[in-house]
């Protein structure tokens, strides 16, 4: 039990076992009575789950604005594709070696641009996914420019003389399934620690954090390294679901994806960005089968946001909770 937990009414405390047993059943049991079109629309929504924990890491917990998750989901995928392609590396392997990467790659980039003031920050961490872009176009002899890599193959394990292939809408979403709950509580047990506690400070107020011997630019740096890490694990699942990585991984459009799902379900929140994943990017692509509405549907959806939750959901689910607490 972690020391906020102490501060919630026990009717509540009680909700959140049976809650998640309701929830995990669900979960384990949707591709029974899901098509493969909807479980399609959920797998996209848990791997941008984890891009999106490490962007709240940053933005929610640390206080730090990014748009530069795109490059490092972008650096994952090419990452992954380029050693199952080139060197048929196993999925584990590929996986890890994308998040080691983009967070590794997160460290000479994080270095000046963290000395910069809060604006500047956001501007620099803009030219990154730009200059992402441009090398994934113009580095034809390692990504192919803009005909992209092709032929990604899907997760493949080989654990001693056994091995297998995930293969299938269904197998997809189980193993994205139980990628996104160990992501979800690795995200959670960074903020429940000293460490969140500390980010956390910093965000409130950073002067007033250093002054009591927090160093301050150390922790951006590590956290700005983890969020990184977060989005190349992202972009590695990615490319070995569709099996194809372009230098369009790397557009805006994925970095401001993820910054709704942090904002809208509740920045600063484990439970807000999870909703958020599924509702905004769940939403997204399940409007694809009505592409003349589905803009405008997502469009209403973000202002209904502005409007009557600017703080995201997380209040609401909030009161949901203290909701049923009473009612218990």
């Amino acid at each position: 039990m972690s020391p906020n937990d102490l501060t919630l009414p026990a009717s509540r405390r009680d909700l959140r076992l049976p809650f998640g047993i309701v929830l995990a059943v669900a979960a384990c049991v949707a591709p029974v009575f899901l098509g493969n079109y909807a479980l399609h629309a959920i797998i996209i929504a848990l791997i941008f789950l984890l891009p999106a924990h490490g962007l709240n890491l940053l933005v929610g917990y640390t206080g730090l604005l990014s748009l530069a998750q795109a490059a490092f989901f972008g650096i994952g995928a090419y990452t992954s594709g380029l050693l199952a392609v080139r060197f048929g590396t196993p999925f584990y392997l590929n996986f890890l070696a994308a998040g080691v990467l983009a967070g590794a790659l997160a460290l000479p980039l994080g270095i000046p641009a963290l000395r910069l003031r809060a604006t500047s920050f956001v501007m620099c961490t803009l030219g990154f996914v730009i200059i992402g872009q441009a090398i994934a176009k113009n580095w034809i002899s390692l990504t192919r420019g803009d005909m992209g890599l092709s032929g990604i193959p899907k997760p493949y394990f080989a654990l001693g003389p056994a091995s297998f292939t995930v293969s299938g809408t269904t197998g997809f979403y189980y193993l994205v399934l139980a990628i996104s709950v160990l992501g979800t509580l690795a995200a959670y047990l960074i903020v429940r620690s000293a460490a969140g506690r500390n980010m956390v400070a910093i965000r409130e107020n950073e002067t007033l954090a250093e002054s009591v011997g927090i160093p301050t630019w150390r922790y951006k740096l590590v956290v700005f390294m983890i969020s990184a890490a977060f989005a190349g694990l992202g972009g590695s699942i990615y490319a070995h679901y569709l099996t194809v990585v372009s230098p369009l991984t790397f557009q805006m459009y994925y970095s401001t994806t993820m910054l709704i799902i942090v904002l809208g379900g509740g920045a600063g929140t484990i439970s807000g960005v999870v909703f958020g994943s599924l509702l905004f990017v769940g939403l997204s692509e399940a409007l694809r089968v009505a592409p003349e509405v589905r803009m405008i549907a997502y469009g209403l959806s973000l202002l209904v946001l502005v409007f009557w939750f600017p703080r995201g959901f997380a209040p609401l689910l909030d009161r949901v909770w203290s909701y049923l607490g009473e009612r218990k």
